[in-house]
């Protein structure tokens, strides 16, 4: 490989650093062709980037970029690359299925933000909720104290429509 490609290759891995929000290293030694490609289009799916690059170009492309330096302890034998750019969880949920059928894909480690988690954390992770989950959370919990207003308001209004109707019948 010349100098130029090496180059561009640190250059793409850098550029996919900086627009993921988790970035996942995993051990993929022993899968097929026919595997790969349907872990790909899992990961395609939920907009994760899968991609396969020499340990040596992604541990200079981290320390160019000076993010994720615990990733270069975990950079031995066969290393694919997992970047989300949506759903930080996202490539742990799908490893985590992959794995329940196929025991030759394993995470080594990851980085979602600026946190580090080893391979031994993938059911933890693959466990948190989605951002959207979080998000629906938050709004139905935004919701709930408006809707219990609303209830408390009615009811206060058909008190006062049930004492009125009982201060008529009695005048009546």
């Amino acid at each position: 490989m010349k100098k130029h490609e090496k180059t561009e290759i640190i250059n793409e891995v850098k550029k996919l650093i900086e627009e993921s929000n988790a970035v996942y290293v995993a051990d993929y030694s022993g899968i097929n062709v026919a595997e790969i490609t349907d872990l790909r289009n899992q990961f395609r799916k939920e907009g994760v980037k899968y991609k396969v690059f020499k340990n040596t170009l992604f541990k200079i492309a981290i320390n160019e970029s000076g993010k994720y330096p615990k990733l270069a302890e975990n950079l031995v034998g066969m290393s694919g690359f997992a970047f989300a750019m949506k759903d930080p969880t996202a490539p742990a949920r799908i490893i985590k299925k992959f794995n329940e059928t196929n025991k030759k894909f394993t995470l080594k480690a990851c980085y979602i933000e600026t946190e580090y988690f080893t391979g031994d954390q993938l059911e933890a992770l693959a466990n948190l909720p989605t951002k959207a989950d979080i998000v629906a959370g938050i709004i139905s919990s935004i919701n709930a104290p408006a809707s219990g207003i609303v209830g408390s308001i009615n009811a206060v209004f058909r008190d006062l429509i049930s004492v009125i109707d009982q201060i008529s019948k009695k005048a009546a």
